[in-house]
This record gives structure tokens, sequence and C-alpha cells, in this order.
């Protein structure tokens, strides 16, 4: 092979292996539900709705009261107590009946936001004496948004709050944005929203990993769902339907709406609880107590605070919550104006090997240096504090110490 043959060779050698650096991944297709041999009205019964506005799609699903989902049973919904969401809701919600309740969630072509994207299926829950509803507002193309969501706005009607999911942060400015684009009043301003995630992470963030909605229905509820549709599938899956017009393929986001809903039915009954005081709350887990004497004490009611941070440790606790919960006992303590109580809790927490070993010592500094003016041993916390954690501040805190140890009357030796 000549030496021209050779470069030439070496060359393409060279571009394969640039083509092959630089190639764009092959994205794969999503596996859309196959199609369903049963006829739709065996799973939904559809019926096309008319209004002002135009036509759309609407369906309503009965979760009958002798049913369960999970640990909860359906005609337990009607009789929550009226007060349920006072507490949670910070006072903003007061004595409104579980009649009055609605629960919202809906699907979407995208999680981007912004007037781009539309929920294409807007469904809601309702607690009634025959047992759970879900009425689902679906539009069969872009052009039916308009009459969805006057019906929407009419049935909201009916109601005093609304429940959601992350719906303050998703749903409600999703619909706000469509509401404004087909130029309709939006509902929400006559609605009192409880957005239950907030509590739902106040609650369990620190016993569980998650505390996505289907998490939490397998976690709390006990329910495992089978063959449910992935929610980041459900956009393709929609506009699967906008190509074919075959709309049993929808049944799986129908069915993955109502369950969602059902669901955020009936952790309104367990959530709620648990922000009552703390002699009334249903809590059983450390973690949950730890969760919620935080929430207490943001709120300022800081003996709820103490009385749920002490029975938090008294169930138990793993060894990193244990410390930071005995450092917030200890602070709110001293807070309140009870340092006898919380030196010996700082005291334990000098004892062993932890994030908050060298603060521990720094308030013990402060204690004997202010309270007790034994200097001597409050150069003896402040030098075990500083081999732990470097500090300006503990360092002029030293200096500070040796400099009246220095004259033999500015206070006690030992």
């Amino acid at each position: 092979m000549s030496d021209l043959q050779e470069q030439l060779a070496e060359l393409r050698r060279r571009i394969a292996k640039i083509d092959r650096k630089f190639a764009k991944p092959r994205v794969p297709q999503p596996q859309l539900p196959a199609p369903s041999p049963e006829p739709l009205d065996d799973h939904y019964p559809f019926e096309e709705v008319e209004t002002a506005h135009g036509r759309h799609f609407e369906t309503e699903k009965l979760y009958e009261r002798h049913r369960r989902h999970g640990s909860i049973g359906i005609a337990d919904l009607e009789h929550l107590p009226h007060t349920l969401l006072d507490a949670i809701s910070s006072g903003l919600i007061q004595g409104v009946p579980p009649a009055k309740w609605c629960f919202l969630d809906t699907e979407t072509t995208g999680l981007a936001g912004g007037s781009g994207t539309y929920a294409f299926l807007i469904g809601i829950g309702r607690i009634t004496p025959q047992g759970f509803r879900v009425r689902q507002f679906f539009m069969r193309e872009f052009g039916e948004e308009s009459s969805q969501l006057s019906a929407v706005n009419e049935y909201l009607k009916e109601f005093e709050v609304v429940i959601t999911y992350n719906g303050r942060t998703f749903d409600q400015p999703l619909l706000e944005t469509r509401f404004r684009m087909m130029r309709q009043r939006s509902p929400f301003s006559t609605l009192e929203h409880l957005d239950l995630l907030h509590g739902a992470r106040r609650l369990w963030k620190l016993r569980f990993e998650r505390c996505r909605l289907v998490d939490l229905e397998n976690q709390i509820l006990g329910v495992e769902r089978q063959g449910d549709l992935p929610g980041e599938l459900i956009p393709y899956v929609y506009f699967e339907y906008l190509r074919t017009h075959e709309i049993f393929r929808l049944l799986p986001i129908f069915h993955h709406n109502a369950v969602d809903i059902l669901t955020l039915a009936c952790l309104t009954a367990i959530v709620p609880h648990a922000f009552q005081p703390p002699e009334h709350a249903q809590l059983s887990h450390g973690a949950e107590m730890v969760g919620l004497a935080r929430w207490w004490r943001q709120a300022d009611q800081h003996e709820n605070a103490l009385m749920l941070f002490r029975q938090a440790i008294d169930k138990g606790l793993p060894d990193d919550l244990l410390f930071r919960t005995m450092w917030d006992l200890a602070a709110l303590e001293k807070k309140v104006g009870r340092e006898h109580v919380a030196l010996p809790i700082f005291t334990e927490l000098t004892a062993s090997r932890n994030p908050w070993r060298a603060s521990a010592f720094a308030e013990l500094a402060k204690y004997y240096e202010h309270r007790e003016r034994n200097y001597a041993m409050a150069l003896e916390m402040t030098l075990s504090a500083l081999g732990i954690e470097e500090s300006e501040a503990l360092r002029n805190r030293v200096a500070r110490l040796e400099k009246r140890l220095a004259n033999p009357k500015s206070g006690k030796l030992l």
C-alpha cells in the first residue's frame, strides 16, 4: 500500500471515530398501551356535553360507599369533621363540611407550564351520600377547551374549598392561564385552596424518602397500583389519540386521574388530623412527631413543639435525626427561659461525636461564663468546641476568657 493510500485510510478511521463520538443517541419510543378490545362504555359512560362555548366530553365514576381504598373506607369520608381543615389551613378554612370540598387534579400535554401547555383532562372529586364521585372533563381536541373550561367553572360553583396535591404550584396556575387564554373568569378567586402536599411533606418527609402521591398511596394507605400508566407517558398517549382519534387508548389516563383523586381524598382523611394540638394528634412514628414539632415551632406554639420533640425522642429515632432533635429541644427550652432543662441536653450532646457537638460545647461555655461566671469551665468548654470546629467567634471567646482568668478577681477558677 502506497503512502498516500495509508494516509487516506488513517484519515477515514479518524473521521469515523469523530462521527461516533458526536453521533446523537437514538431516543427510544415510549411503549403506548395496546388497544382494548372491550367497548368503551363498559369502562366509562362518556357523554357529549354542549355549553354556550361549544362541546366537550364528560364522564363520571362512582366509588360506592361500601368500598375501601386501602385503609380508608369510602363511607368514612362523609363523616369527616367539619373542623378537620381548620388547623392545617392556619384558620383560613373554618367549619366547612366535607360535602363542600372538591378534590382536583389535571392531566396535561406537558409539565413545562406556560401558555403552550393544555389541561386536556380535568378531574374533580366530591364526597356524596352515595360514595365518592369523580367527574372528568375532557377535550377531544384543542378547539373544545373553551367549552371544557366553562363547564368546570360552573361545576366548581357548588364548592367552597378545593383540595389538590401540588396544585398551588402547578394545577391552579396552569388552569388560571388557560382561563385567561379563553377570556373566561377563573373560579379560584371564590375558593379556599388547600394544597395537601405541604402538609404531607411536613408530616412524612423525615420518615420516607419521597412524598409523591403514589408513594404515600402505597406506604400510608397500603394500596399498590397494578398496570398504572406512568405519568411521564400521559402526554405521549394523548398526542397519539389526537393523531388516531382512538379514544379507547385514553382509558388508562382516565383511570390514573380518577385513582389519583380518590387517593387525594383518602389522604385528606389522614393528614389534617396530625395538625391538631399534640394531645389530639394521631401520630405513631417519631419522625412524624419531629416534623410536626418543627411546624408548631415555626408557628410560635413553643409548648406544643416541645411536647412533640420529647415524645419523638422517647419513641426512638435514628441517630442523625435524634441528635438534631435533641439540639432543637435544648435550643427551644433555652429560648423559653428554661436553661436548667436545656443544660443536661447540651451536656449529653457533648458526650459523643455528632454534628451538634461543637455547638453544644459553645452553649455550655456561654452558660458557665454568663450564668455561673465560672471562667475556667467556660474556657474548657470553648477549647473543646474549638478543637472540633474552627471559628473566629470561639477564638475571640478564648482570648476574652484567658484575659479574665489572668485577673484573680475576675471570677471563679473552678
